[in-house]
């Protein structure tokens, strides 16, 4: 496996790539927008501080991490906003690789806490507390969907 660092020449492989993953079950989210779904990469990979990694296996993408460093009363830590591995390879030990890199290279760039969120019930919160994650019960995320009048 090869980890590396992701920057702009990438975005149309990350699009793709998070395209593939998060369109099939559990998620099943609809990204057959291509503009939409470009903005969104280019919205959370290109902005600043954005810090996004890749993890291959014999040249193809078996993982993608898009992120970024924020600065917080508590630290500097690294917040995930999307992490997903190639679904054939979901299961295997990837992504508990994956996240080993992460963390040996944020630790590089003085972060040294990782932040992120995902919908309760995916399997995704399982793997995140066998990596040691620990639920942030005080906290709450809204949401509200604002309609014209």
């Amino acid at each position: 496996m090869e980890f590396r660092a992701l920057g702009e020449a990438d975005f149309p492989l990350m699009k793709e790539f998070f395209r593939s993953v998060f369109t099939r079950e559990p998620w099943c989210d609809d990204w057959s927008n291509d503009a939409q779904l470009s903005a969104y990469i280019r919205d959370i990979a290109g902005c600043f501080n954005s810090i996004s990694f890749g993890f291959f296996d014999g040249g193809k993408m078996a993982a993608l991490c898009i992120g970024k460093k924020h600065h917080w009363w508590g630290g500097t830590e690294y917040f995930i906003e999307e992490l997903c591995v190639r679904f054939d390879l979901q299961g295997k030990g990837i992504g508990t690789q994956f996240m080993a890199e992460i963390e040996r290279e944020i630790l590089k760039h003085g972060m040294d806490q990782i932040y992120l969120q995902t919908e309760r019930g995916k399997p995704a919160v399982g793997f995140y507390k066998k990596l040691g994650f620990n639920e942030i019960e005080d906290t709450v995320c809204f949401h509200k969907q604002v309609e014209k009048k």
